[in-house]
């Protein structure tokens, strides 16, 4: 079944999005999922995958981290931090299954680049990220295996993004409402050249209370009969962009991400985690220890990327939405019974045509 998204209920999100808005209108990013949903077992948990380059040659990511509130798990961001750069794909899953996604990760990424681990001293540093989904799936089971990974991986496609509970956000809760995977893009022209930013969330933060979109406090006009009085989750940001950016530029980008989710009311909680990461397909080029002596890369002017940074505050608030309005009713493991309702359609769009 095919679910309407934000603006096919009327929600006047702002900007321009790209044809699909959706991560992957970033020409060559891939998106795939492993969703693991077992009632009688407890479990409802899976792996997204996200592929930033396409091909079997490795070739350097440019990206930049930032971590409004580290209550949480990305790896990789070490290195990011000091090389501005990784390599292979993004993994999202559980709290308990970044190990299992990990190995999964690294032995696909042994077998994709298989020259590269072969003839090289190679190493694998995959970006593995995490929210916390025990309360709809039984977490200390250890669902997540190596291989879910893999083929998460292995369903990586351009096209259309598949939103709810798909993938790692099949277990997540958004401001009490089923929440899970979101993704949206906007379209920005800078020194007359267009490029594309885009955004892929797992959102599992927040509570009733807090919940605003587009200025509207739609969290007290659908409030929750048994809200939480603290967050217990976390959300994950992925954006995405063509425009070459610099290191500096890309972690610039990303703390714009909690613009972008403060936008939907959540203060950044304690008990959140909320990571985020920005990447850049531009300048495609060998790896670091293969280039020559000097190397050039054009990079957009620092002092003139506010557009860019509006459109990833955008694509973010927008993509948070859509993660909720993609969720159906799911019944939960701890406390087990409760029903944790996807928000409800008709009256979002009640609240938007007054």
């Amino acid at each position: 079944m095919t679910r309407p998204r934000a603006r096919d209920l009327g929600l006047p999100f702002p900007g321009t999005p790209g044809p699909l808005n959706a991560i992957t209108d970033i020409p060559g990013v891939a998106v795939g999922f492993c969703t693991l949903t077992d009632p009688s077992v407890k479990m409802r948990t899976g792996v997204t995958a996200i592929l930033p380059r396409p091909g079997t040659e490795p070739q350097p990511v440019w990206a930049g981290h930032y971590a409004l509130n580290g209550n949480g798990e990305m790896t990789g961001t070490h290195w990011i931090n000091d090389a501005g750069y990784f390599l292979g794909p993004i993994l999202i899953t559980n709290t308990h299954g970044v190990g299992a996604a990990h190995m999964g990760a690294t032995r696909w990424m042994i077998g994709h680049y298989a020259e590269y681990f072969e003839n090289h001293h190679a190493w694998a540093m995959p970006v593995v990220a995490e929210t916390y989904d025990g309360i709809l799936n039984d977490i200390n089971a250890l669902h997540v295996q190596p291989e879910h990974a893999i083929a998460a991986l292995n369903d990586m496609h351009t096209g259309p993004v598949a939103e709810g509970s798909t993938g790692g956000g099949n277990g997540m809760i958004t401001y009490g409402f089923k929440g899970g995977t979101g993704t949206s893009s906007r379209c920005v022209t800078l020194g007359g050249q267009d490029y594309t930013v885009a955004a892929l969330v797992q959102a599992n933060h927040g509570i009733r209370p807090w919940l605003t979109i587009l200025g509207k406090p739609v969290g007290q006009l659908m409030p929750d009969d048994a809200e939480a009085s603290a967050e217990m989750g976390s959300i994950i940001v992925i954006l995405a962009t063509d425009a070459p950016l610099s290191g500096l530029a890309l972690r610039q980008l990303a703390k714009r991400a909690a613009i972008g989710i403060g936008r939907g009311g959540t203060p950044g909680g304690n008990n959140s985690g909320d990571i985020f990461l920005a990447f850049s397909t531009a300048n495609p080029g060998p790896m670091p220890q293969f280039a020559p002596p000097l190397t050039l890369r054009p990079e957009l002017n620092i002092e003139l990327l506010d557009n860019l940074y509006m459109a990833a505050v955008q694509s973010v608030e927008e993509s948070v939405v859509n993660a909720m309005i993609a969720g159906e009713d799911v019944t939960a493991v701890k406390p087990l019974g409760r029903i944790y309702h996807a928000i409800d359609h008709e009256r979002l769009r009640a609240i938007f045509s007054d």
